[in-house]
């Protein structure tokens, strides 16, 4: 019985095989068919998967600019921030500035009153143990007969510094800002 039943599934097989190829024999020219109209089908695909893909882009771009422009935004509130800050720091500096200045000026104008109203050779000693950039800034102040006798009771090395520090103060080629 074995035989015959092994004899039997290998002749289904054949009868199967046979019929499957049949079938895709027949199914040949059908699917060749399919083939001639399917170009149209394709470029309406590939036209419609393009302009979905166009969509999406644009979406997509779209939506980038609107992250660009959020972002770009928040850094100009973080920026106009800062602005604000630097600005109030600067005008409180430049207040700062003109008292320190004006301060200066009175206090400058003070000392030469009390340099001008010293003996020449008094005013030379003090002036010597001064900043030289002092001193010559006082003496540039005094009037000239004075100024000349004040250099003229000092040392000969500190009253050349004092010269050569008026020189430069009065030549065009160096700056007018004392910063």
């Amino acid at each position: 019985m074995t035989a015959d039943l092994f004899h039997f599934i290998r002749k289904s097989r054949r009868l199967a095989f046979g019929s499957a190829c049949g079938a895709l024999m027949l199914a040949m020219p059908g699917a060749f068919a399919q083939d001639v109209t399917a170009p149209p089908a394709e470029n309406a695909t590939a036209n419609e998967i393009q302009q979905f893909c166009t969509n999406i882009a644009d979406a997509a771009r779209d939506q980038r600019y609107l992250l660009q422009r959020k972002d770009l935004e928040t850094l100009k509130v973080s920026v106009d921030e800062r602005i604000s800050v630097l600005e109030q720091r600067r005008a409180e500096y430049e207040d700062w500035l003109k008292r320190r200045n004006d301060f200066l000026k009175q206090a400058e104008l003070g000392l030469v009153d009390i340099y001008k109203a010293m003996k020449p050779d008094d005013a030379a000693g003090k002036l010597e143990m001064v900043r030289p950039e002092i001193a010559a800034a006082i003496v540039m102040k005094l009037p000239a007969r004075q100024s000349s006798l004040i250099l003229g009771e000092m040392s000969d090395e500190k009253a050349a510094v004092l010269t050569n520090i008026i020189s430069s103060a009065s030549d065009p080629n160096t700056s007018k800002e004392p910063s």
